[in-house]
């Protein structure tokens, strides 16, 4: 438990740290944006100078995490997202800067135009929300990721990531700002921090920070929302739904379930329950669950789709196929074990899907056209999918270059966020008249608006 003098000492601390991110932003706003891709540039290749150093501190963090899951303290999903070492983790968050440095910018963009009247001309342009504290938990590449699309959507940012990953964050963002310092980007703008007293100063701190985006558990989430009075944007649980509708194709089926189940089941858009329409009880569903079992799934079936196994004399062992607790609908996994239950028709299906998910990522599989427009403008969730594995809910895949998060709110931004994201608008008025223009002018009796539509190509400034 922290002493009231270290509370008061990240207090100060952590105003220090935010004042300095405030002044940051407001002083890279008027640098060109290909300042900011040049930073990019140098971030990539600075990291790839790195990289031994920072893999090594990753091996360090990944030894300590064992250890604390040989303790029963931590768990393996939490660990496996840990790694940087594995796959091609580490290439795919280089690949990434490099993505969002490509990507148009998205500021200074008119999305409404108008002439008020002769020479008074109407704007709302696009611009960088300001300074982001983002939280998250064990993936040290959300350093790199979130540190991208912030320099590149114009915000300074705090990160603070997990203990898990306490070595590996922190030389990502040593490595970060030392890229930074060769540029006109002061290099407070990307800030890392370590402990969760600094966390919950910098919560008090609205003056100063202008969004929180929390990435981890729903616990996390929670704690978070009720902790700040600035805005919050993420999402808590990822409870995502395949729904096996009754005209689904045997091959589609088997594909999109198994993928969405077993691709990444740690993932936040891991399918976590399937739902078997009852006409395909005897016919599609043990097909499915044999094709699951064989890949490790341990499936927690209502007593229909147990039944109907048994009937199916599908051999499996006594505890991959066990009955279902309700909770289990409401529960994300995170790993191998998928709910599973019956329902006699899509709607019940929706309804079922809007009660127990998140609102994050639920796909159908169908070869109806009609069922598939029911289930995409029924259920209420940030993504809709038809015969395509939720695992395909991703800012990469969408073409973002990476994302800072998936929101399931539904103010300002929904579903992975991207650089769009990341920016909202101001309103700009610009007066041509040598004598510029007076709203008294205006009203009853006196001059009407024209509001005639502008052309948003080209923004007032930039």
């Amino acid at each position: 438990m922290s002493t009231r003098s270290e509370l008061a000492g990240a207090s100060s601390s952590s105003e220090g740290i935010a004042r300095a991110a405030r002044l940051a932003f407001e002083a890279s706003q008027l640098l060109s944006p290909s300042e900011r891709v040049t930073a990019l540039h140098l971030i990539r290749d600075e990291l790839a100078a790195r990289k031994d150093d920072i893999l090594l501190a990753n091996a360090r963090d990944m030894e300590a995490a064992d250890a604390e899951v040989a303790a029963g303290r931590l768990s393996t999903s939490l660990v496996k997202r840990l790694d940087l070492r594995t796959g091609d983790k580490w290439d795919s968050m280089l690949q990434g800067v490099l993505d969002v440095a490509n990507l148009p910018d998205p500021s200074g963009v008119v999305s409404y135009a108008t002439e008020l009247d002769d020479g008074l001309e109407l704007f709302r342009v696009s611009c960088p929300i300001g300074v982001l504290l983002v939280i998250f938990e064990a993936r040290p590449e959300v350093v790199v990721n979130i540190a991208t699309l912030a320099i590149k959507s114009g915000n300074a940012a705090i990160l603070k990531g997990g203990k898990e990953s306490s070595r590996t964050a922190s030389l990502l963002g040593e490595t970060i700002q030392s890229a930074l310092s060769k540029t006109s980007i002061p290099s407070a703008y990307i800030q890392t921090i370590q402990t969760r007293e600094e966390v919950s100063s910098l919560l008090a701190l609205d003056e100063y920070i202008d969004l929180v985006i929390p990435r981890g558990s729903n616990a996390l989430v929670k704690n978070i929302q009720n902790s700040t009075r600035i805005p919050v944007m993420g999402h808590a649980d990822g409870i995502c739904h395949v729904y096996l509708d009754e005209s689904a194709d045997e091959e589609t089926a088997l594909r999109v379930v198994v993928d969405s189940k077993t691709d990444y089941p740690a993932a936040c858009n891991a399918a976590e329950t399937l739902i078997v329409h009852s006409s395909l009880l005897h016919t599609l569903w043990p097909k499915v669950a044999s094709a699951l079992v064989s890949r490790g799934v341990h499936l927690r079936c209502d007593g229909l789709t147990q039944t109907a196994l048994s009937s199916a004399k599908i051999s499996f062992a006594a505890d991959q196929v066990t009955p279902s607790q309700g909770s289990d609908y409401d529960t994300e996994h995170l790993s191998l074990t998928m709910s599973v239950l019956t329902l006699p028709s899509l709607s019940d299906a929706i309804r079922h899907i809007n009660s127990h998910s998140s609102h994050h990522t639920d796909s159908i599989v169908t070869e109806n056209d009609a069922s598939a427009s029911m289930f995409c403008r029924g259920v209420d969730s940030a993504g809709t999918f038809v015969n395509a594995s939720t695992r395909f809910a991703d800012g990469f895949r969408y073409g973002f270059g990476t994302e800072v998060g998936i929101s399931t709110g539904k103010i300002h931004a929904r579903g992975p966020v991207g650089l769009e994201g990341l920016v909202i608008y101001k309103y700009m008025l610009k007066s041509k008249s040598g004598k510029g223009h007076i709203a008294s002018e205006f009203g009853v009796g006196k001059k009407a608006f024209k509001h005639t539509p502008l052309h948003t190509d080209v923004p007032p400034y930039r």
